[in-house]
């Protein structure tokens, strides 16, 4: 909504845009699948030339430019993201497990089975498993106290009824 000042109302306010405030203009966002304009043109540009490109890559790269020696094998052999580790882990069904675990990846680390970062990673994973155990042991102990105090309530009721 947009209001402008006039000299017949000198409490309103002036406001310049034309949206109203928290409304998005696109409330579909973007639609799914579509792409770039820049990728378009020079997958436009391309076309046809990938080949050669390729071909023409690989030929610099056997010649000893490093440029393309380290582009044709980045596309070749790809940076491993993470790999699969396998070490034994104790069984983790209470906090003071987790803890044991803890030490297991710790040593696992120290001997070089494992990295730092994939220790780190690991131990993330025991840190949400010691939380997700906390949390069923606090319910518990909650529901077991909101029982309690429902049972002491209904013997304080009987009590005051019986005078």
């Amino acid at each position: 909504m947009v209001t402008e000042m006039t000299a017949e109302d000198p409490t309103a306010t002036k406001n310049t845009t034309r949206f109203e405030k928290g409304t998005s203009g696109n409330p579909n966002g973007r639609p799914k699948g579509s792409r770039n304009r820049s990728t378009l043109a020079a997958e436009t540009l391309l076309d046809g030339e990938a080949e050669a490109l390729t071909r023409k890559a690989i030929e610099l790269a056997l010649n000893g430019d490093l440029s393309a020696i380290r582009l044709c094998l980045e596309r070749l052999i790809p940076a491993r993201r993470s790999r699969v580790i396998q070490f034994d882990l104790p069984e983790t069904s209470t906090v003071e497990d987790v803890v044991i675990a803890y030490d297991a990846v710790i040593t696992a680390m120290a001997d070089g089975e494992i990295s730092p970062d994939e220790a780190a990673t690991v131990a993330g994973v025991l840190e949400s498993k010691r939380k997700a155990i906390e949390t069923v042991e606090l319910a518990e102990e909650l529901n077991a106290m909101k029982s309690d105090v429902a049972e002491i309530k209904e013997a304080f009721q009987r009590r005051e009824w019986t005078r």
